[in-house]
């Protein structure tokens, strides 16, 4: 199964259910998969919940009742995706807040957790009137009662601008959301790739506080670039758990038009260097903003 086809299905159970108010009320969800929620006080702490078939022939999810509430309403949903996915359960290869080795059933099972705790509808609106700043998404989060990182992969994926919400861990990428238009522009994020040395999440990282947002050198995260556009990002590092987020977007889709090739370029191609006219080439307009 690939990604889309598990944001289908979950449109799919959206749709069906017609949540209309945040946070969603995780209830009508389980009552449309015939499943059935317990809160278990007994879970160890590196256990969120599972579901299982009842002898009934429906679905339990048992959730850990220690946990955040934010950290239950994902696992639900992680856990009605499961279901409605028919996807084996891969728990065990980590810890659950954990990217580095994420199997790729848990990866999509986020995904759909994801799309139901933040409906297309209901999110939408609220991504276009916000800013783009963490803790814009922040404050999405706590409305809908969903985690920062649920929150942050849709933000990007329904931004109208060009942006990209990035998971490091350890280091490393391991996950990135974007947006259509990024898409459309072939903005990508290489996954395992080390964190930009100049990028702002690296320096947020190395112990940096103002960490954004700040406009960064586009070539930083996308070495492949090859428009024009202002690129801004915003980062913060959660030592707990050595995972570092980012923010990214271009200031205005306007701006990603493709570079001209100038007859300079043209004749670098050709020829290396041109030479020498003593003509001094016109002051772009484009300039960092500090």
């Amino acid at each position: 199964m690939d990604e889309l086809t598990a944001v289908l299905r979950a449109r799919s159970l959206v749709n069906r259910v017609g949540p209309s108010s945040i946070p969603v009320d995780l209830d009508l969800y389980a009552l449309a998969a015939e499943a059935k929620i317990k809160v278990a006080k007994d879970l160890g702490d590196d256990e969120d919940g599972f579901s299982m078939m009842m002898p009934n022939g429906k679905f339990g999810i048992c959730v850990n009742g220690n946990q955040s509430a934010e950290r239950q309403r994902f696992t639900i949903c992680h856990e009605l995706a499961h279901i409605i996915l028919e996807l084996p359960s891969e728990h065990g290869g980590g810890p659950s807040w954990s990217y580095s080795r994420r199997p790729p059933n848990e990866i999509l099972c986020d995904v759909f957790a994801a799309e139901l705790l933040l409906p297309y509808k209901l999110c939408k609106p609220r991504v276009d009137d916000a800013e783009y700043s963490l803790p814009s998404v922040s404050l999405i989060a706590h409305r809908f009662q969903a985690s920062l990182l649920a929150t942050g992969s849709r933000f990007a994926a329904l931004s109208r601008l060009p942006c990209a919400f990035v998971l490091c861990e350890g280091g490393k990428v391991r996950y990135a959301s974007r947006s259509t238009s990024l898409r459309d522009a072939r903005g990508w994020i290489n996954l395992g790739m080390s964190i930009p040395d100049e990028s702002i999440a690296c320096a947020c990282r190395n112990g940096r506080t103002e960490c954004g947002p700040e406009e960064v050198d586009v070539e930083v995260w996308f070495p492949d670039w090859e428009r024009e556009g202002t690129l801004f990002e915003d980062a913060r590092h959660l030592p707990a758990y050595d995972q570092t987020i980012s923010l990214l977007w271009f200031e205005d889709e306007e701006d990603l038009r493709p570079r001209m090739e100038t007859r300079e370029s043209r004749e670098e191609d050709l020829h290396g260097l041109f030479e020498l006219d003593g003509i001094l080439p016109w002051p772009g307009k484009n300039k960092r903003r500090r």
